[in-house]
């Protein structure tokens, strides 16, 4: 199989949420340790949108990786709308090499369209892939590539040129020649427009990000946040893109510059561009609660807390997570604790312990759909987030159990996740928090039940 063969992959970036579940997948993930690797296994060079260099409008060098590639892998996980569009345009160009592929998680089933179609499906965990799926559909994926790149005759893939018997591809090398003769471009404009050498593509500037953020230099990492904003601004006009402002925001209020509340405000301006009061992605949702629940801790000032309890309550019902959930219920706790009026604080401390009720029923789901992997088996990447996760579906489970009462089984679940804990701070975080819930739990309204019972 020859090098030169090109394998363009149409998907999402970054971290987007599947409404129909709730549920946020991190597409880099699968792109990184599965996708891609599988790709250059079958003798590929692999590309995605986020890795072409180009000056001005991704849409022509889109197009034409859409027209000339040798093969297209589209995910259409998470119902990405332009994942559909592109995979679109690639069945109309293109009567085979194309491979569909989707995660297994998803409520409905795909559009009527799509379902002629062969779609591969592999199982994402959400914020990360399980080594040995990784592994198994890597393995699926390169045998699929190969199979439809050796086949001649080639099979049709495209439902276009399926039902529309007779139906012509165009030709490469002649739409390319019509459409230099349509628009006036030449060689002298195409290098005119050749972007410059030291030009980074999306791809390079999210890992300058993840790498600032790695060294906690959160300040750098804005400032790239910023560039990709305002490149992906320049695309797409006046549209936002959701993963890139969550980021940003996340970046802004962890800088804490020039202060940490002006960064904090300007974290909350950020992220009202999403409208949290009607968003249903649990990543604003989560975001909006953080930011306001340090406005709360900085300013005292209640409002900031009554906006934080509602970011996460809402992002906890829509997600059904122990990330909002157990802050849901930690706020409820810090407003109970404040309250001047009894039978409102009272509530508010039951229905906090109602709340982690259910978070320990979904951090045991979790521990039990995710089993333990062997240390150094499978993709060194998602080992590393698989720890980092089970960490903290550990930490938020000792909480809600200290949160119910049960003081022996938090103990037992903080005790274990801190052997096996990756990186300092979050030991630290976690003890911290668990001081303060400590401190507020140690006065509880409902003594005031008690003592009128007697």
């Amino acid at each position: 199989m020859a090098n030169e063969l090109t394998c363009f992959v149409v998907m999402g970036f970054g971290k987007k949420t599947d409404f129909e579940t709730g549920r946020t997948l991190d597409l880099d993930m699968s792109y990184r340790n599965m996708i891609k690797p599988a790709v250059e296994a079958a003798g590929l060079t692999c590309i995605r949108a986020d890795e072409i260099v180009h000056s001005g409008l991704i849409d022509v060098p889109m197009y034409e990786q859409l027209l000339n590639a040798d093969v297209v892998v589209a995910d259409l996980s998470t119902s990405n709308k332009n994942a559909f569009y592109e995979l679109g345009v690639r069945h109309a160009l293109r009567p085979f090499t194309t491979v569909v592929i989707c995660e297994d998680g998803m409520k409905s089933p795909l559009p009527f369209d799509v379902n002629h179609v062969a779609v591969r499906q592999y199982h994402h965990l959400g914020e990360d892939i399980g080594s040995s799926e990784a592994r198994r559909f890597s393995g699926l994926l390169t045998d699929a590539i190969k199979n439809i790149v050796s086949k001649n005759p080639r099979d049709n893939d495209s439902p276009v040129y399926t039902f529309l018997n007779g139906l012509r591809a165009p030709e490469i090398a002649a739409a390319i020649k019509q459409a230099v003769e349509e628009t006036g471009t030449t060689n002298d404009r195409a290098a005119e427009t050749k972007p410059p050498k030291n030009l980074k593509t999306h791809s390079e500037l999210m890992q300058e990000v993840d790498e600032a953020q790695k060294e906690g230099d959160w300040l750098t990492a804005k400032v790239f946040l910023s560039r990709i904003r305002k490149n992906s601004k320049s695309e797409n006009k006046d549209t936002e893109d959701p993963y890139t402002l969550q980021r940003l925001a996340l970046a802004t209020y962890k800088s804490k510059s020039p202060n940490e509340l002006d960064s904090l405000k300007e974290a909350h301006e950020l992220l009202k561009l999403l409208e949290p009061s009607v968003s249903n992605d649990p990543e604003t949702l989560g975001l909006w609660g953080a930011v306001h629940k340090r406005l709360w801790e900085i300013t005292k000032e209640s409002n900031y807390l009554d906006e934080a309890i509602r970011g996460y309550e809402r992002g906890f019902y829509i997600r059904n997570d122990h990330y909002n959930g157990i802050n849901y219920a930690f706020l409820l706790n810090v407003r109970s604790a404040q309250s001047a009026n009894t039978a409102e604080a009272i509530a508010d401390f039951v229905q906090a312990k109602r709340a982690r009720i259910e978070v320990i029923d979904i951090c045991k789901k979790w521990m039990s759909d995710n089993p333990l992997v062997a240390g150094k088996d499978g993709v060194p990447d998602v080992i590393v987030v698989y720890w980092k996760s089970r960490y903290w579906v550990q930490v938020s489970m000792a909480e809600a159990y200290l949160g119910s009462g049960d003081e022996a089984k938090a103990k037992e679940l903080l005790e274990d996740a801190y052997s096996k804990v990756m990186e300092k701070w979050m030991k630290e975080s976690t003890e911290e928090q668990i001081e303060k819930l400590r401190k507020l739990l140690s006065n509880s309204p409902l003594q005031f039940i008690k003592e009128s019972n007697n």
